[in-house]
């Protein structure tokens, strides 16, 4: 969970995590002051309407794809001596149980209430930590509670700031290092956190507003060995220092098209100044290398690939992290053993599981048991443990055992060629009678961001839905994605509302030509930065879609920028050059071009718009524009908006019952 590469993962991230509500507008306490314009959401009498559009009867429900897993989260404590996972009950509520090994007893931890538990894990043999939100907000704090549910303690209990992981600290367990922005709203600053007392002691103060530090390269030991500087609001430096006694000296500077970060340092030798970096510098696809800090220079590239950026690695603690496997993130996931421990299992593990793929979730301290989560374009996943020093495999669990492999809907990885002679590449998920020859409706789904996301290849349960309902789903890694070059990401600057959504129309004009759907029943539907590409796609090209979903979509380019959190504030001149610079004249043109809200009067299709009351990211007032002024026009645009969200729905009840309207929405449109 390291701050690392924040420079090019801020702006591809800014519209893009979603969170995969609980009531309408009208069902709520007219009294309580809500976010945005509360007379603009669908009633729950109209939004039954809506789902009432779908009308066939099917294998599977909705609830079968988005109801969240009764049993998920699985892990193992360090020692391997408990197990812990999350376990939903009869009101969608996921708890944390710890169970026993040896005597098989289960306590549960927590309780989750009104707030989400958006994720936990265990910092030593006896405590574990928790984050939580208010309401989808994204402040996120840090709890921590024994494994027998006794000394819950709220260790980050401050107002409006945002607190991260940067480091476990597995040499000192009762510790760990975290950032928050507890002293200035803009800037982030690293702490020791002691987990059961909540003592914090700062580790670095980022004191200059000109130079504010970004990133924070702690060792195993907990000693902060690098730091990265933002200089100019786009330029970056790596500090290094070769001792806690000596000063940072800048070693390598970039810029925000460029990527240079570490992604661990190495301990093969006492004192070593060599750190595992990835960076593209000097090359289009970033490449793993071993790096020598002290002496400004590469020693060798260790990992690398002619079509794709490369992922990361794995290296194992109890041999001294020597390195295990390399993966990356190409039309498949791809994991490449090194070690030659890695290589025997690795090859079991392929023996075992033939040719779905695998990712070990958990290990213990001592390396001798594992989970696995197998899964697949069909299989959501399936959860093995495996004792390695007794050489057995147990199955513990699917986690959506009620959709069969079978009745699945086979990902198909695909590329074409873009208008302007790019190699796009994306996915194309089929419903059964489409692979028997029989074309299709089609959803274009273009991914959030949009900078340096993208979608890839595995279970997806909307794509499923879709297809189970007759919809094919296209999901287009347009210029700017990341994981395909620095050539291919830049070529997505200053392209939002244009060259973005022409690679849009160019994946529409491919799987029409392959004969897969029918041209004249095309819809589109994003989240997020999809959001955006969703309206303004129903703006350029009228004539290829019927209609558009708007979920948690940026409508107004100016108003969008408004609203940023205090925290992103350090990166507008990024921002600027990437999107558009509203000081300059002619960008400021192209601004009002692209944003939906300004231009929503040639809108002319059917759309849906969802939002979730408390998104940090794209403020309600997005979805309430579009919607007031297509109202003002006379068209019927149903809004849902629910009031305990954020950036997405986490809520499950909230999950169902968008999805039903989605159902509903699509057949009204594309099954006439």
């Amino acid at each position: 969970m390291k701050n690392n590469r924040i420079k090019n993962l801020f702006l591809g991230a800014i519209i893009s995590c979603m969170a995969p509500g609980f009531v309408t507008a009208q069902d709520m306490n007219k009294e309580k002051k809500q976010p945005g314009d509360s007379s603009l959401p669908s009633t729950s009498a109209q939004l039954e309407e809506l789902m009432s559009y779908e009308k066939s009867s099917y294998k599977y429900q909705v609830s079968d794809y988005f109801a969240k897993p009764k049993v998920s989260s699985l892990q193992f404590s360090p020692n391997g001596k408990y197990f812990s996972y999350q376990e939903k009950d009869e009101n969608g509520k996921r708890h944390v149980y710890v169970k026993d090994l040896k005597t098989g007893k289960v306590t549960k931890v927590l309780e989750e209430g009104k707030e989400l538990i958006r994720g936990y894990g265990w910092i030593n043999d006896h405590r574990l930590i928790y984050v939580q939100d208010q309401g989808g907000n994204e402040n996120y704090q840090l709890y921590a509670v024994d494994l027998d549910g006794k000394n819950q303690k709220a260790l980050t209990p401050f107002e409006g700031v945002r607190v991260s992981i940067l480091n476990n600290l597995k040499e000192q367990p009762n510790h760990i290092i975290v950032s928050m922005n507890k002293d200035n709203p803009q800037v982030f600053e690293p702490y020791n956190l002691n987990v059961v007392t909540g003592d914090l002691v700062k580790l670095y103060e980022n004191k200059d507003p000109q130079k504010p530090v970004m990133g924070y390269d702690f060792d195993k030991d907990g000693v902060l060995r690098a730091i990265t500087r933002q200089v100019d609001g786009t330029d970056y430096e790596l500090l290094y220092r070769p001792s806690q006694l000596a000063d940072f000296k800048v070693i390598v500077k970039t810029d925000w098209t460029q990527d240079f970060h570490i992604i661990g340092f190495d301990y093969s030798k006492k004192d070593s100044h060599l750190a595992y970096v990835k960076s593209n510098l000097g090359r289009d696809k970033s490449a793993i290398m071993l790096y020598d800090l002290e002496k400004n220079k590469a020693v060798k590239v260790m990992y690398e690939d002619d079509t794709f950026d490369v992922g990361g690695m794995s290296r194992s603690r109890k041999r001294n992290y020597e390195i295990d496997y390399f993966y990356m993130n190409g039309e498949k996931s791809k994991l490449t053993p090194v070690s030659r421990k890695f290589k025997k299992l690795h090859k079991k593990f392929t023996a075992k599981f033939g040719d779905k793929e695998f990712s070990i979730t958990d290990v213990t301290d001592e390396e001798d048991k594992m989970l696995i989560i197998v899964h697949s374009d069909k299989l959501y996943g399936t959860y093995y443990s495996y004792d390695v020093k007794k050489d057995k495999f147990e199955k513990l669990l699917d986690l959506m055992p009620q959709l069969k492999e079978e009745d699945m809907a086979t990902m198909l990885p695909i590329n074409f060629k873009s208008r302007d002679g790019f190699t796009v590449y994306g996915y194309l998920t089929l419903p059964k009678v489409a692979e028997k020859g029989q074309k299709v409706p089609l959803i274009v789904n273009p991914h959030g961001g949009p900078y340096g996301v993208r979608d890839s290849w595995g279970f997806n349960p909307e794509t499923q839905l879709f297809a189970s309902r007759g919809y094919a789903t296209l999901q287009v890694n347009y210029r700017g994605s990341g994981g395909y070059g620095k050539e291919f990401y830049l070529a997505g600057s200053k392209q939002i509302g244009r060259n973005m959504l022409n690679d849009l129309e160019d994946g529409v004009a491919y799987v029409i030509k392959e004969g897969w759907v029918e041209k004249d029943k095309v819809a589109i539907y994003g989240a997020s930065y999809g959001g955006l590409a969703t309206l303004g796609s129903l703006i350029k090209t009228p004539d290829l879609y019927r209609c558009g979903i708007d979920y948690v979509g940026v409508s107004n380019l100016f108003t969008f920028v408004e609203s940023f959190p205090a925290y992103w504030k350090p990166f507008m001149k990024q921002f600027y050059q990437q999107w558009y610079d509203p000081e300059n004249p002619e960008e400021k043109e192209i601004m009002k071009q692209v944003s939906p809200a300004l231009n929503a009067e040639q809108i002319t299709k059917p759309l849906f718009v969802v939002q979730g009351a408390n998104d940090p990211r794209v403020n309600i007032n997005e979805s309430d524009q579009i919607v007031k002024t297509l109202r003002a026009k006379g068209e019927d645009i149903p809004y849902m908006v629910k009031y305990n969200e954020g950036h997405g729905f986490g809520h499950e009840d909230n999950r169902i019952e968008l999805y039903k309207c989605m159902m509903g929405f699509f057949a009204k449109n594309l099954k006439k």
